[in-house]
């Protein structure tokens, strides 16, 4: 049953469900918000790419919409809300099968009527532009008047930020009604048009274009009124002309979309706990929602088209977390990210150019114009009435070699090789030039200073392990698509033979940094159990955090994951058990990471441990946890965390290699798998491994170690690891 079910109505919860309920196709997202108003209910329509810097800010936003989702329902002249009155059977839920979302409410008014009043809404999955609501009133008790007052609402803002300004408002035909707005700064355009099935009375004011449809409904006959509206935008290279179409007609196209999408993307898993096929839908879902498709001016923010965390802007989130699920299930929209990337590449060399380097230096916060977009500052501290300097966008460089990663991930699993010529090689060699110029010659090697890596809670360090292994393997992957490049060649082999790559000491621990093992270290079980909130930041300041050997995230455990052939199994161990111990998983990105890591070193419990909290999430209890928007990192990081880690699949190499072991709660998973431009179908049990394609090419595979070679189906039995590796 993939559903989003909400089983009472709790004005706590509403921004979080707003955010799980997004309905959406990868080109606009439109938050769950309920359809009447409530107070502190972010309602939101995104669309990607969309973006405005407001006045004084030194940050684009993606911007708000007008909103269309919004029904002002009155019946016998009282106002439709679930703060009044008497709810006596409430049901919401997002079907992820079909993309649609439906609440059904049983309502008692103040003067003792009953009614029944569905609501329905979904984003078009085929005409992307367009977005279906429809609204079902029954009146139990009496003959009833209902007045429905809906349109076009223009007063949404980004908290309090306007963004947008009117154009012009229209009606035609007496029945379609059209905003046109442009963003402040940006000059974007953006034209709404929406009309509904029955025919009322039009209103303007206070940016708001609205109708008022009225009728008297006999008791126990259903009032029902469709709305339909269309978004397009400057962006848009095609003119999109408004359907004469229905609710009916409009999904019926959509559902098969969605049905296509799910014989092919879903993971299925067979577990005694059916939250873990839950969450893996969930995951699987938005992430499909979040992604522009078929558009390379555009990327994944940090919260998809969910809400307005982070500005919606892109972080190294795209590249490690997102992709992968998109390379292998439709390698198509992997490669349409990583050509966002070499769109932006002049701004990228720009950057690196104003801070003193060569080569390509990506911004650590993207939007739609690929120049940096991290605030220089950070909030206020209410307390000593300071801002403190946002370090990231001046030190945290390793997201240049993470998207080099991407682009060598994407070439092994593709075989693209027009790809790599027409972008890939170029890409890989811009972000080499940028580490040899960022090295610097001291004590007798090269090393990289003043970094951050993914650990965020350690800033200004020298020689971050992940960032110089990451570094390194950016250099050496240019070097070998730009092998005509003799000048190049020449500084690159230099950089490669003499870049400090950190190693284990005596006591077999890597160090993550310079001076990490050297510091203190102070017991964290408070923060742990209170992971995600950042609550060490309320005890320490930031500065005694960084002296401290605490980590916000997975770091060089994120390393053991992208190379897992690296390091020993038995090094890995030991590190992962040293540096859990003093992380706090306050990023949404770790714990999934460290499942998978856990998971190849053998220790299976705990990693389905780390797995069941990172789905938690965003589906956790708490009730303010994603009312900004959903955490898309972490989404991908589930999927990973499942293919990666407990189907044990590994694209590290030329051969792809599979290494099962699957958690004792598990009794089956499945799912298909693309590699080398075939489409493998995966199904796994604890014993047995069966492997399905439907051409007769033969497929070299690497299953626990031992070459095998598929050509239509192949099953193996596997002996279950010994988890005491």
């Amino acid at each position: 049953m993939r559903k989003i079910i909400e089983k009472e109505f709790a004005l706590n919860y509403l921004n979080k469900y707003g955010s799980q309920m997004t309905v959406g196709n990868g080109y606009l997202g439109v938050r769950g918000a309920l359809e009447e108003e409530y107070p502190e209910q972010v309602r939101g329509m995104y669309v990607a790419g969309i973006y405005n810097r407001p006045s004084g800010s030194t940050s684009s936003e993606l911007v708000n919409l007008p909103d269309v989702t919004r029904f002002q329902v009155m019946l016998d002249d009282e106002v439709f809300s679930m703060q009044a009155g008497k709810v006596h059977a409430y049901e919401r839920y997002l079907d992820m099968n079909t993309g649609e979302l439906i609440r059904k409410i049983t309502w008692e008014s103040s003067n003792g009527k009953h009614y029944q009043l569905n609501f329905y809404r979904f984003a078009s999955k085929v005409a992307k532009h367009m977005i279906a609501a429809k609204v079902e009133i029954t009146p139990l008790s009496e003959n009833t008047r209902v007045k429905v007052k809906t349109g076009i609402d223009a007063q949404q803002t980004n908290f309090g930020t306007q963004q947008l300004a009117e154009s012009s408002l229209r009606i035609f035909d007496e029945k379609l009604m059209v905003g046109e707005y442009e963003t402040i700064e940006s000059k974007q355009r953006i034209t709404v048009a929406t009309k509904v099935s029955e025919k009322g009375i039009f209103t303007a004011k206070n940016r708001q274009l609205m109708t008022d449809v009225e009728q008297k409904v006999t008791a126990n006959q259903t009032f029902t009124l469709e709305k339909i509206s269309l978004v397009k935008t400057s962006l848009d290279e095609v003119d999109t002309e408004f359907p004469n179409t229905t609710y009916a007609e409009l999904k019926l196209t959509s559902e098969a979309a969605w049905q296509d999408f799910w014989a092919h993307a879903s993971v299925r898993v067979e577990s005694t706990n059916d939250f873990d096929q839950f969450a893996l839908d969930f995951a699987c879902y938005h992430l499909e929602i979040m992604t522009p498709k078929n558009d390379f001016r555009c990327s994944v923010g940090a919260k998809g088209l969910t809400g307005e965390g982070y500005k919606g802007h892109v972080f190294w989130d795209t590249e490690i977390f997102i992709m992968p699920f998109f390379l292998y299930n439709q390698p198509e929209i992997a490669k349409q990210l990583l050509q966002y990337r070499y769109l932006h590449l002049k701004e990228a060399k720009e950057k690196a150019l104003k801070n003193g380097y060569k080569g390509a230096l990506y911004p650590w916060e993207s939007a739609f114009t690929g120049e940096e977009e991290t605030p220089e500052f950070a909030a206020i501290n209410i307390r000593t009435g300071t801002r403190q300097k946002v370090a990231s966008a001046i030190s945290e460089h390793h997201l240049v070699a993470d998207i080099a990663y991407a682009v060598c991930e994407y070439e092994v699993a593709t075989s693209d090789a027009q790809f790599m010529v027409e972008y890939g090689a170029e890409l890989l060699l811009e972000t080499a030039e940028f580490w040899i110029s960022r090295a610097t010659s001291r004590n007798g090697r090269l090393e990289i200073l003043d970094v951050i890596g993914p650990d965020e809670y350690t800033e200004h360090i020298d020689n971050n392990t992940y960032t110089n292994y990451m570094a390194h393997y950016n250099v050496k992957k240019a070097l070998e698509w730009n092998k005509e490049n003799t000048d190049f060649e020449a500084r690159a082999k230099i950089f490669l033979e003499n870049l400090y790559l950190p190693v284990a000491n005596e006591s077999g621990l890597i160090p993550q940094d310079d001076t990490f093992l050297q510091k203190d270290w102070i017991n964290l079980d408070k923060y742990k159990a209170a992971q995600g909130t950042q609550g060490i930041l309320l005890d320490y300041s930031r500065q005694e955090v960084n002296e401290l050997q605490i980590l916000k995230q997975a770091d060089l455990v994120m390393l053991f994951y992208l190379f897992p052939k690296m390091f020993k199994a038995e090094m890995v161990k030991e590190n992962l058990r040293y540096y859990e111990e003093r992380t706090i998983h306050d990023s949404s990105l770790s714990k999934a990471i460290h499942a998978i890591v856990e998971n190849r070193v053998g220790n299976r419990e705990q990693a389905y441990q780390f797995f069941q909290e990172a789905c938690l999430i965003d589906l956790g209890s708490e009730p303010h946890s994603s009312d900004d928007g959903l955490h898309a990192a972490s989404l991908g990081a589930i999927w990973l965390a499942v293919v990666f880690g407990f189907a044990g699949m590994d694209t590290s190499g030329e051969l792809l290699e599979i290494t099962p072991n699957l958690p004792n709660k598990w009794k089956s998973i499945a799912f298909e798998f693309v590699w080398k431009g075939e489409q493998i179908t995966v199904k796994m049990m604890p014993n047995t491994l069966q492997l399905s394609k439907s051409t007769k090419t033969v497929l070299e595979l690497n299953i626990y170690g031992e070459k095998q070679q598929l050509t239509d189906i192949l099953t193996i039995n596997l002996e279950r690891k010994d988890e005491s590796l």
